[in-house]
């Protein structure tokens, strides 16, 4: 909510200075299509699904071993002494709890990588951006996938995107 406050007043405060000199002109893009269109992207992508399948292969493993585990609990619970079936028992609730646990941390650390591996394309399409933006004399240019504006004139505005992605190549 804060950020649509802050873009409509962005917006606000240039359509005022623009009414003011008729130059408002603005720039206008898909900020996700740039990224993909950058050639390290096919390679953040493969390192991403690499070590996705590392964190996958690793839960297979601990659900076997817990399943391996269950099944002897079931194939002897009938015969084990009562502090063995407690035993046990404490065991695989244990151990449950901790692939429960690391499924939750590998999520995370998916999401951090993947944040951390993106971060210098985000920002060489910042700074491109910033260059094309003041070639260009542009007020603003706006990220076309955020959909924070239900109406934009684009007869004020230049698609970028093939610019855009002509310089990121």
């Amino acid at each position: 909510m804060k950020r649509l406050a802050s873009i409509i007043l962005f917006i606000g405060v240039f359509l005022g200075i623009s009414a003011q000199e008729n130059t408002f002109r603005f720039g206008y893009l898909s900020y996700e299509g740039a990224i993909q269109s950058m050639p390290e992207y096919a390679l953040v992508q493969q390192q991403m699904k690499e070590l996705q399948e590392q964190y996958q292969a690793e839960t297979l493993r601990v659900e076997d071993e817990f399943n391996r585990k269950y099944e002897d609990f079931l194939d002897g619970q009938r015969d084990f002494p009562r502090t063995i079936l407690q035993k046990r028992q404490t065991e695989l609730q244990e151990l449950m709890e901790k692939n429960i646990q690391f499924k939750e941390q590998g999520r995370q650390e998916l999401a951090d990588a993947e944040r951390e591996a993106m971060a210098p394309l985000r920002i060489r399409l910042i700074e491109l951006l910033s260059t094309i933006g003041r070639e260009k004399g542009f007020a603003f240019i706006y990220d076309t996938d955020t959909k924070a504006l239900p109406f934009l004139n684009i007869d004020f505005g230049e698609d970028i995107n093939q610019l855009v992605q002509d310089a990121l190549k």
